[in-house]
């Protein structure tokens, strides 16, 4: 059996890391098995879909590399099939029309909820033999409704919740078309995933009760169902449904504030999912390792802290030049035009950086003014060190500029004027960068351009 997994996310507000997790797993374990990644959009909830949200479900998973194999399809595009299944399952019995009106079934619901009973549609107008069913009211439009399996239980094993069973006394007849002959969502994932054969469905666990009613619309048109993942809730910082109610952001928002697409990855991987103890592990690991086996059982909570941490991990791995083109792209939107040092620049800052934003605020220094931090300034550049830092700056003005003759510049000046390395570092650190801390002396000011040091110094 060929793997075929879906990722089917509703565009009714935009795509966050909990939602995004449910594209992720689907996507690894089809390329972790040589199988096969659909995309489909479920449109169908037409007043609250929109463009603007199947964008970002484009770009978020583009971003990320999570390239679906087939698609996106689209719910609304697919009217026409749904329709021609509908009939074919009035043909055989499967579907009733049913008019009890909206009043009516509240109406029954509230009687149910005073009895103490489950509320629930009583079957009113399903068709039993020797049962006489109401006279049909006149210019009502009914709706169809499927008939469930009467008796008996639907069952599955559920890859991460385990052996899962169901009454189908539990479970009411199904509505599968509205008054104006338009699909319901339960119906329409079900033909979705038989025509576009999909062997595992891994969703979020607030499709469990979904589930026993799509199974048996499976096996009433004669297909066996696909094996299920329910993977549990993503819990934000506060132990809250991640959602946008919540203060859940487009997955979009963390590239634009320097989170790496791999990073991001590497994380919501562990989401959920683990591989003994391994916290940082490549794309590549990701997809060897990738099973069902191994889901969470439990709700993961997110934590920004550790996918800052994460994040940083994989830009220390990263390449130079491949930071560098991420960080010219933050630069470029600041109106920073920047040259050939930018991926060496990277390359000395990127061990103390968790995003290339970060990354970006050190580069700038590189390209622009800098403003000495005044309590740093007022602690290092005192009049002890002004004669010493007059004359670094005599001696960079003709030396080489290469790492070793500017070492050598600096010794030589520590030399002749008996400070301590600290006391002449701080402060040219301080006016070159705008700060004390950065990393060993030569290299900055091996990537600094040399007018710039210059004059940095002299304004001491």
């Amino acid at each position: 059996m060929k793997v075929r997994t879906r990722f089917a996310p509703s565009p009714t507000g935009f795509i966050h890391l909990g939602n995004i997790r449910s594209a992720l797993y689907p996507w690894a374990f089809a390329r972790s098995q040589g199988g096969t990644f659909i995309l489909r959009i479920e449109d169908t909830d037409v007043e609250r879909s929109t463009q603007a949200a199947v964008d970002v479900i484009l770009e978020g998973m583009r971003w990320l590399g999570l390239d679906p194999d087939e698609g996106p399809f689209y719910q609304m595009q697919r009217m026409d099939r749904y329709r021609e299944v509908v009939a074919q399952m009035r043909e055989q019995g499967l579907v009733y029309p049913c008019y009890m009106s909206v009043a009516e079934l509240d109406a029954l619901r509230e009687r149910q909820m005073a009895d103490k009973q489950k509320p629930r549609y009583d079957g009113t107008w399903r068709p039993e033999p020797g049962k006489t069913l109401p006279p049909v009211p006149a210019g009502v439009q009914p709706v169809l409704r499927f008939r469930n399996p009467a008796g008996g239980s639907v069952a599955w094993d559920d890859k991460v919740k385990g052996r899962i069973e169901i009454s189908n006394d539990e479970l009411d007849d199904l509505v599968i078309a509205r008054p104006d002959g338009t699909p319901t969502y339960n119906f329409c994932v079900v033909v979705d995933d038989i025509d576009m054969e999909i062997t595992h469905v891994i969703r979020g666990d607030d499709h469990v009760n979904n589930t026993p009613r799509q199974i048996n619309i499976f096996r009433a048109l004669g297909k066996e169902p696909p094996v299920y993942a329910h993977l549990p809730t993503v819990l934000n910082e506060q132990g809250e449904k991640m959602s946008k109610r919540n203060g859940a952001k487009p997955v979009t928002q963390y590239r634009d504030e320097g989170y790496l697409a791999d990073g991001v990855v590497n994380y919501l991987a562990r989401l959920g999912w683990s591989h003994g103890d391994d916290e940082i592990f490549s794309r590549e690991q990701f997809l060897q390792w990738f099973d069902l086996d191994h889901l969470g059982k439990s709700a993961a909570q997110f934590d920004d802290a550790k996918l800052r941490w994460v994040n940083a991990q994989h830009m220390k791995a990263t390449p130079d030049e491949a930071l560098a083109l991420l960080v010219d792209e933050h630069l470029k939107k600041r109106g920073v035009v920047t040259d050939q040092r930018l991926p060496a620049i990277c390359g000395l800052f990127k061990d103390r950086c968790d995003t290339t934003v970060v990354l970006a605020d050190w580069a700038q220094r590189f390209y622009g003014d800098v403003t000495p931090d005044p309590e740093e300034a007022a602690k290092h550049i005192t009049e002890g060190v002004r004669p010493a830092i007059s004359m670094l700056a005599k001696m960079l003005e003709a030396c080489p500029w290469t790492k070793e003759d500017i070492a050598a510049a600096v010794k030589e000046t520590l030399r002749a004027t008996g400070l301590k390395m600290p006391q002449l570092a701080m402060p040219v650190r301080v006016l070159v960068m705008g700060t004390a801390q950065t990393p060993s002396l030569d290299a900055v000011l091996t990537l600094s351009l040399r007018d710039k040091v210059l004059a940095r110094l002299r304004a001491a």
